[in-house]
């Protein structure tokens, strides 16, 4: 019989880690897995999916008509007071449909406190943490007080953190001492070298520029008003630099507003969500990270299978993947050693290419078969 796998995931769209989910259901086996997805919110890039998954939601979104429209309003309304005024017990009970095997919160936040309500005691139970919480305690939104965010880890049976980093952040917050382990993001490096071949409408190189690139959400988190602060310094000290910034969020106007203001039109460009963007990777020359927190980075590793130089602040993950500056270089987490470093490879050719050799030696040490073996051995 197939093991009855339920996931629930904030959203399916998006961010690294719903990239990260997106491969690693698309190459479980569902010959040996019957797979429930409940997503937070309503999503249309259901579609985007492999055909035998089921998908359900808990907030509706999308209607037809004005009386659907209504009906879903009032539907959500109600959820929204259930989830927030009584246990996650309760909310899991009217709202989450069938028994399953083993039940997994792919992503820290409402996923994690609605499968730590499950009434199913015979269930394996896996929170999957996505995230330095010591660093980014985003989750506490979702929680009515610290004390019920703890109670929720100590339901699960285990708890995965995508790096060592994140699995110390959960012990530090929680205590979580015997039931937390480290699961690898899994990676399509074959799907990451092929779409990065396809062809994209961008400009033309300009002659003696390095292009600078760098990929996530328009939001704190990740710092990207460092790396055009950084730009600018760049071209004010004549250095031949474009940036490439390919995501979306919040900040986007602020963004927009800062470039205008420092005549960087011509040197920096954003992209915008892109749902192929290893093409645009592929046409780079430098990756940064310049995130404040992470968790294991999605973006920096589809750089190091494409060979690019990486160049990251010393966030959780980062030390597990590019080791003691051996793959890539690590600074502190600021702006003047991000740029200190990025100086260091534009004006030293033996290093940039040093790098970009040690990135590709790098890239080529993941599999995705044996992650995916991995988490298997987990369900």
């Amino acid at each position: 019989m197939k093991k009855k796998l339920l996931f629930i995931i904030n959203s399916l769209h998006g961010g690294g880690a719903e990239k990260v989910f997106h491969t690693l259901v698309s190459n479980l086996d569902l010959h040996k897995y019957d797979i429930t997805i409940y997503s937070v919110n309503e999503d249309k890039h259901q579609e985007d999916y492999p055909s035998g998954l089921k998908f359900r939601y808990f907030f509706r979104q999308y209607t037809k008509n004005k009386v659907s429209r209504l009906l879903a309003k009032i539907s959500n309304k109600i959820k929204l007071i259930v989830y927030y005024k009584f246990s996650p017990s309760v909310f899991y009970r009217l709202f989450v449909k069938g028994r399953y095997d083993t039940e997994i919160a792919f992503i820290e936040g409402d996923s994690t406190r609605i499968v730590s309500g499950s009434t199913n005691p015979s269930s394996r139970k896996i929170a999957w943490v996505h995230i330095d919480l010591v660093n980014n305690h985003w989750t506490t939104v979702a929680y009515r007080s610290p004390d019920e965010e703890a109670a929720a880890y100590k339901k699960f049976d285990q708890v995965l953190g995508v790096s060592n980093t994140v699995c110390d952040s959960m012990r530090t917050l929680f205590g979580l001492d015997l039931n937390v382990r480290t699961m690898y993001n899994p990676i399509d490096v074959q799907d990451i070298i092929s779409k990065s071949r396809m062809p994209i409408n961008v400009p033309p190189r300009k002659e003696g520029v390095v292009r600078i690139c760098s990929i996530g959400r328009f939001v704190e988190q990740k710092a990207f008003d460092r790396l055009l602060r950084i730009t600018c310094r760049l071209k004010r000290d004549g250095h031949n630099v474009e940036l490439w910034l390919l995501g979306d969020g919040p900040l986007r106007p602020e963004y927009e507003k800062y470039i205008s203001e420092n005549d960087l039109t011509d040197v920096v460009t954003l992209w915008g969500f892109q749902s192929n963007p290893y093409a645009y990777l592929a046409k780079c020359d430098l990756f940064v990270c310049s995130s404040v927190a992470e968790g294991y980075s999605t973006a920096a590793t589809e750089a190091l299978i494409l060979s690019l130089p990486i160049i990251t602040t010393d966030c959780s993950g980062m030390k597990e993947m590019l080791g003691n500056n051996e793959y890539g270089i690590l600074t502190e987490n600021d702006i003047d050693s991000l740029y200190a470093a990025i100086c260091s490879l534009l004006t030293d050719n033996a290093l940039f290419s040093h790098y970009k050799m040690r990135s590709q030696i790098r890239g080529r040490q993941y599999s995705l078969e044996k992650q995916i073996l991995q988490i298997e051995s987990v369900f």
